[in-house]
């Protein structure tokens, strides 16, 4: 046994993306703390997540902590930033995704239950309040990552990781 070389881990990757369909969008909804974005981002360029809709006062990408943790990963995802939440949401629906929040919230569903569809966009909020009434109101679907702890709650970066993996798993089990 023994660890994968350069040439090994791309032949490994581009199998993976041989064999995964469906589109995969992020709603970043007012995400204030650049090192949660940075890991975001870091992830979504790891899973291939086509865009990232930024909405209120959410950090950039190329703000200098966010570049720092995503390490330099950026480049490899499309990013918008809107001016409004509404604004964010429309671009959103326009594209075609269906938009599921994943919010602890009364009406949300366990997140290996929620219906993707081939085009998901995956909503997350706020690292204390969550997501936005304006986003609440728009998502198709809302989902809530089942915790065993004592911990009420994950940082969204985990939570947004989570999320993209099961969204991405689910094509695999196609075949």
């Amino acid at each position: 046994m023994k660890n994968l070389g350069d040439t090994d881990i791309k032949r490994l990757n581009r199998e993976w993306r041989r064999r995964t369909e469906g589109r995969v969008a992020l709603l970043l909804d007012d995400l204030q703390t650049p090192f949660n974005v940075g890991a975001i981002v870091r992830t979504a360029a790891a899973e291939r997540v086509e865009h990232l809709y930024l909405s209120g006062a959410t950090v950039t990408p190329n703000h200098t902590k966010a570049h720092k943790l995503s390490m330099g990963t950026e480049r490899f995802v499309q990013w918008t930033q809107f001016e409004t939440t509404n604004a964010a949401i429309d671009a959103v629906k326009d594209a075609g995704y269906r938009l599921v929040g994943i919010e602890l919230a009364d009406t949300a569903v366990p997140l290996h239950e929620v219906t993707m569809g081939e085009s998901v966009c995956l909503a997350l909020g706020h690292e204390e309040r969550g997501l936005s009434n304006a986003v609440l109101a728009a998502c198709d679907e809302l989902a809530f990552i089942p915790q065993l702890g004592r911990v009420a709650s994950l940082n969204v970066a985990h939570a947004a990781a989570i999320a993209i993996y099961e969204a991405r798993r689910r094509s695999w089990q196609k075949e």
